[in-house]
Order: C-alpha cells, then structure tokens, then sequence
C-alpha cells in the first residue's frame, strides 16, 4: 500500500504569514468562510485576505508565480515539465511517485500474454496506456487527418432515457447517462485480436471567421464529426455523441483539495446577482461510496475523485477492471457478446481484478502529484497588463484565480497551500457554438466545467500537437477565447472590441500561466 509519513509543513508560505501580513483583511468578510470547519479564526482572515480577487496590476501579487503553492516545481521547460512530483514530497512518496508514473506509462496488452500482470488490455480500448491518451501528461488533439488515430480524443455516447426505469436511474443518479445499447457510453476504435473495434473518427471542419477591432479576421474551426466504419451494426437512430481530447494531469491533487463549500460559494444557479453568470454545481454519485457527492473532474465533472476519475478511464478507455468497477469486459455491451467471452488478464495472486487496489492506488497518487510548473514573467508589464484586461472583461466569473486548500485535506503535500487554478470548478453555459447537445448528469448540453488555466501557456512546449477546448477545435488561446458564448458571450465581446495591444497583452498573460 502507499505510504503515508509525515510532512513539515512551511511555517510561513503554507500557514499564509507573509501573505496575509501583505494583504489587510476586511474583519467583516469573517463569516464568508464559516462553512471551512478545518480553519481557525485567524486562518480564515488569513484566507479571505489571500483570496480577495486583486485590485492593482502594478505589480505581481505575493507569491502569484507559485501556483500550485508549495507543490510548485521551478525546473527546466521542456518537454517533461508537466511529468514531475510535487515540490514537497517526502523522500518516501517519491518513490510511490515515480512507481506510479511506470504504471501510468506501461503498454498494456491482451490476455492470455507472457507478460507479468500487464495484460488485460480491451478487449474494446481507445489506448494501450494512460501515457497514449495525456500525451507527456498534457492535453490531447483530434486526429490530424485520416491517417491519424485519435489516441488522444475519444467520443462518448449517449440516447435519451426510453423508460420509467431509465428516468428513475438518471433521477437518483445511478447513472449519469443512457447507454447507447449496442455501442455503450464511448466509442472504442480499437478492439483486441479477433474483434472488431467499434469505428473510426472521422472529422471536418468549416471555417468561422470572426473580426476584430483593429480590422484583424480570425477563422475559427467549426467541426463535424462522423463516425465511420460501425462494427457492430447501425447505431440507435437518437444517438447523441460528444467529441472529448484527453486534460492535462498537472494539480489535480490540489483540485480535489479546495473545501467543497469554497466552491459552493461560487455557485449562482439561478442568477440571483443578475450578472450573467450562473455556474451550477456538479452532483454525482460515487462508485466508491454510493453517496452524492460534489463532481470535480472531467470536461462535464461527472467524477468527485481522482481515484474514481483514474478507475473509469482504466475501464472506459483500456477495457482494465478495478476495485471500483470490476467488470473485466470493460465497455463491452450485452449485445457484443463475443467481446464479453473474451479472456481477461486477472490473476488471482494479484488480486481479483486486473488492475489490483495497491496499482489503482499509485497510479491515483502519481495523477494526484503531478505538480504545476512555476509561473513565468509574473513581474513582465505586458503580462501584467494582461491580466488586468483578464479582470476587466469578466473572465474571473467563472476563471476563479485563488484558493487556500483545506488544512486537513487526505494528501499532507496539499494542505492549505495558497493555489491559482483559475477555475470555479463549476458547470456553465457556454453556448450554442460549443454545445455538444449531450446531457450528462447534471450537465445539460451547453455546459460545461470551466477548465482550470494553469500551465496552459506550456501546452504546445508539452506537445506540439495539443490544442483547446473540450474537442480540441482551438489551435490557439484566441481561438479558444473567441469560441465561448452563453455566459461567457459578453467577455468575448469585450476581447473583440479590445484594442489590439490590449488584446495582445491579455494573451500573453494567458501564456504565462
């Protein structure tokens, strides 16, 4: 199992010292944090002072360039930068660590095989390993051109619900969609020796142009996708799909590590301020409890966990069962019955499935430590200006800049480290362009989790093919920037009507993140 020892914590960077020395507090913003039962009275002064949204941009604020807190890794950017452990480890979780990455990156394959416990692969997948879709831990792409796999970018699928059952198991949440019956929830287009896959991806895309003040024309890509090559036969006529490339890995420990009431605080669902902004909290249940509970990842926050996160892609994309969801089959349906006959790879002195507690458990602690590079040129006066036109049209309504995570969170490296994820982690409308027209869970068909910022200006370092947003459309931070609508449509509008030099800057502190 992984161990868990001690950690020091930094006196005064952890504990928010320095910084709440630099930041005075407003004494009647206390109760604001009464829902943060880990803090003490000082603490919570402490947090509302570090967290107030920033009011000057004459210069960086404390430890803005540390965004993942202590946990921030200050090394050489390349390629690697989003693959090392957090800055604070202990020498022992380093190793837990660095087995954990061997496991994420392993080529998994088919049963029955030579190898030892690295089998099991499908018999349905979309990649041989969490490496193939996170692509140096970065973000995915769609395929290229035909010749390309869509290793990185997968297509879930989904019909309305055709019962009373099917209403009911929406309604209390025991599932989070319906299943496509003959294909499941996600297309796999790669299947095990002796089987199908169930079809290729097959994108095109139509030009979106969009003019900006200073007579610049952006096009953008407006895609359609089509599924090629069925395997198993035509899909149900009311098939609703949806387009995914895989998120970076980077601070997802830290994610899950902010107070659940902070991000409840953010949550307008109704729009009572009247500011156009309605983010709504995602409401799951979870395999591992059988609880509600608070969604946080995911391009729909359909997952309250890492462990539960890591435990559906073993299953959904590499057909691998786990503790949490056992089935060795993977996504095979009652209908592919071939699929279901196949062997697996579960060896009984491993353990019950073929990817055991203890492997689930590092890959988990690998994914929750993969830490946030520090930020660069926080102090540069275009970055600077960059981010005060951030502010300015709106962007931090739903790109919420800070939080102080919990002091008693599961994971010590975590605990209440000041973190700048630029995410509320919460569901919004973004639009007609970017609808997917596909429920899920709480999630109707034009929202989405607002993605965290940070480390984005690295995405191309990282993998040169990476693109944004959640079907991966955006080849750049405008294009990605000009694509939102919904709530998002009236800072948009601001950026359009920016003046080229502003518009410039707050690119750039977007790439400095």
């Amino acid at each position: 199992m992984i161990r868990r020892r001690g950690l020091a914590l930094l006196p005064a960077f952890v504990g928010l010292g320095l910084v709440a020395a630099a930041v005075p507090a407003d004494p009647k913003d206390g109760p604001a944090l009464a829902h943060r039962d880990d803090l003490s009275e000082v603490d919570r002064i402490r947090v509302l002072a570090v967290t107030r949204p920033a009011d000057q941009f004459e210069t960086a604020e404390p430890f803005e360039a540390n965004q993942g807190g202590a946990a921030t890794v200050n090394k050489i950017v390349n390629r690697d930068i989003f693959s090392h452990p957090s800055a604070n480890l202990t020498f022992e979780d380093h190793e837990d660590f660095l087995v954990g990455n061997g496991l994420f990156r392993k080529d998994w394959v088919s049963s029955p095989a030579s190898t030892l416990a690295s089998d099991g692969l499908g018999p349905l997948f979309n990649a041989r390993s969490c490496q193939g879709c996170h692509l140096k831990d970065g973000r995915g792409h769609p395929p290229a051109g035909v010749q390309d796999d869509a290793v990185s970018m997968l297509i879930r699928l989904s019909v309305p619900p055709a019962s009373d059952a099917q209403v009911a198991a929406l309604t209390d949440k025991t599932a989070l969609v319906i299943a496509e019956p003959t294909y499941g929830a996600q297309l796999q287009d790669f299947a095990v020796p002796g089987l199908s896959a169930e079809g290729k991806i097959a994108l095109s895309y139509e030009e979106v142009p969009v003019a900006l003040n200073g007579g610049e024309t952006v096009f953008l890509r407006k895609p359609t996708v089509t599924i090629t090559d069925p395997g198993y036969g035509p899909m149900h006529p009311d098939v609703m799909t949806s387009a995914r490339i895989a998120q970076p890995m980077i601070g997802l420990g830290l994610l899950e590590a902010i107070d659940e009431g902070d991000i409840l605080a953010g949550a307008d669902p109704d729009d009572a301020d009247g500011d156009g902004i309605s983010g709504r909290a995602s409401r799951v249940r979870s395999v591992k409890s059988g609880e509600m509970a608070l969604g946080r990842f995911g391009w729909k926050a359909i997952n309250p966990s890492i462990e539960e996160q890591s435990a559906a892609a073993f299953s959904g994309d590499m057909g691998l069962s786990t503790p949490l969801r056992p089935a060795h089959s993977g996504e095979c349906t009652a209908a592919q019955v071939d699929c279901r006959a196949m062997p697996h790879g579960a060896q009984a002195h491993l353990g019950a499935e073929e990817v055991p507690r203890e492997m689930l458990d590092l890959v988990t602690f690998y994914s929750a430590n993969l830490a946030v590079p520090l930020r660069r040129d926080v102090d540069d006066a275009q970055v600077l200006a960059g981010k005060a036109q951030f502010y300015a049209a709106g962007c931090t309504a739903c790109h919420t800049p800070k939080f102080v995570t919990r002091r008693d969170g599961e994971r010590k490296a975590h605990r209440f480290q000041l973190i700048w994820p630029y995410t509320d982690m919460l569901l919004h409308d973004m639009g007609e362009g970017l609808a997917d027209n596909r429920p899920e869970g709480d999630a109707d068909g034009r929202e989405w989790r607002t993605p965290p910022l940070w480390g984005i200006g690295l995405t191309g370092t990282v993998n040169a093919e990476a693109t944004f947003l959640h079907d991966g459309r955006a080849r750049t931070l405008l294009e990605a920037v000009l694509w939102h609508g919904g709530e998002a449509a009236a800072a948009r509008d601001r950026v359009v009507a920016m003046e080229p030099d502003d518009r410039a800057a707050l690119i750039r502190f977007l790439e400095s993140l």
